[in-house]
């Protein structure tokens, strides 16, 4: 009986071990974005995830934190700087403050259109471009689709750049949105995501800009009733890991991680061209106005924003060269 006992605890003992060691074995990667569980990102996300696990085999996984609950774009990226966090989606506008060379993302009217956007993004200068934050514990790894960014509003409607004078408009935290906006008449008023209903509920501020699914699956479109597709700026979002964590993956780990990255950019840009078709016709059977302006009004009021860089060479040449991108 005694050696039974002692067969059955080694049995147990064992099987414990093995336990730990495969759980040991598995690398928890922890990833936290602002946006609602429907929006294409968080979908695509959750891609990467199932892609992740069968690319590593079960070595390495994601853990998806969404809809702001490790904080804003600003503190996520914070708390990847301390260690705190793995990976975070970022618009390209906040990235900016910690990777200043993409601030040219925010340059209004930059791009022709949604080819040129993505032969930007998915050749030379978008990878140059992924690794400017680096020096700052920041390592870019993608580009997902944020369309083009236009405004919106409470009670005054947006036909040409002159009905956003003396308006409060909500911008990211970004030198160049608050520049663009400035521009064009209106008062730039930065406001964290999370906190901009109830700011356009209580009348902090007339209305914002951004793209056609934030604005539906925020329910922004409850408050505001008119949506003025100027397209002003195509701000790309980034997918951003720590070097903190990057520096000790080995070169599987590596390489698991930036193919299940890629393969998820395939899809959220397919996800995403549907999510903005579906947000512009459910805006509209909600009561939301939508206004088509004429674009170049816009694009010829925004000109000096693009004189400012002619004293920064490298900025300079930048612009340039995504310009001449075909």
């Amino acid at each position: 009986m005694k050696q039974f006992f002692t067969i059955i605890w080694t049995c147990l003992l064992s099987s414990f071990l093995v336990g730990c060691g495969q759980i040991s074995e598995t690398r928890v990667v922890k990833l936290a974005h602002g946006l609602d569980v429907k929006h294409a990102v968080h979908l695509s996300m959750l891609k990467m995830g199932e892609d992740l696990k069968e690319i590593s085999g079960g070595k390495m996984v994601l853990e998806i934190y969404p809809n702001q609950q490790l904080g804003t774009e600003r503190e996520c990226l914070e708390l990847i700087q301390i260690g705190s966090l793995d990976m975070t989606k970022v618009s390209s506008g906040v990235m900016e403050n910690f990777s200043p060379k993409m601030k040219v993302f925010g340059l209004p009217f930059l791009f022709r259109d949604r080819e040129h956007i993505f032969n930007v993004l998915d050749g030379p200068i978008g990878k140059q471009l992924l690794d400017g934050g680096t020096k700052y514990w920041l390592k870019g790894l993608g580009y997902y689709d944020a369309g083009s960014r236009s405004f919106y509003t409470k009670e005054n409607p947006i036909n040409k750049p002159e009905d956003l004078a003396g308006l409060k408009i909500r911008v990211m935290e970004s030198v160049t949105a608050i520049e663009m906006v400035k521009s064009l008449g209106g008062s730039p008023t930065p406001i964290s995501w999370g906190e901009l209903y109830t700011s356009l509920q209580q009348g902090v501020v007339d209305g914002a800009e951004n793209n056609p699914p934030s604005f539906y699956l925020s329910r922004h479109y409850e408050v505001c009733k008119y949506f003025a597709l100027d397209e002003h700026t195509s701000l790309p979002d980034v997918i951003v890991v720590g070097t903190h964590l990057w520096d000790k993956l080995s070169e599987d780990e590596r390489g698991w991680m930036q193919e299940a990255v890629d393969k998820s950019v395939v899809y959220q840009r397919i996800l995403w061209a549907a999510a903005e078709k579906e947000a512009l016709e459910e805006v509209q059977k909600a009561g939301v106005t939508i206004i088509r302006p004429d674009k170049t009004l816009f694009s010829e009021q925004v000109q000096d924003v693009y004189e400012q860089y002619k004293d920064n060479p490298e900025m300079y040449s930048l612009i340039q060269n995504i310009k001449e991108t075909k």
